[in-house]
């Protein structure tokens, strides 16, 4: 079990005033696409794009995601990213 941080996602989504997120899942994390996609969608009228293609990190942006016009790009993957001190 993962817990996505959703209700993060959505107060920053709120904060912030997105309106067009672009979400990147992990492969064993995709069956959840759309029940994250539709939470999002009824808790902040934000759209959101599933990412269906591979996903193999942080650094892995979708190519054309430029042309998706897209105020947020959120990536989740199967371990936290962790900024080491002094980095």
């Amino acid at each position: 079990m993962y817990d996505l941080e959703i209700d993060r996602l959505i107060g920053r989504i709120k904060e912030k005033g997105h309106k067009r997120v672009l979400l990147q899942l992990a492969d064993g994390l995709k069956p959840k696409g759309k029940e994250v996609v539709d939470r999002i969608y009824r808790e902040t009228g934000a759209q959101s794009l599933l990412w269906l293609g591979s996903c193999y990190g942080a650094c892995d942006i979708p190519l054309g995601m430029s042309q998706m016009k897209v105020d947020l790009v959120v990536q989740w993957g199967h371990n936290r990213f962790r900024k080491k001190e002094g980095w």
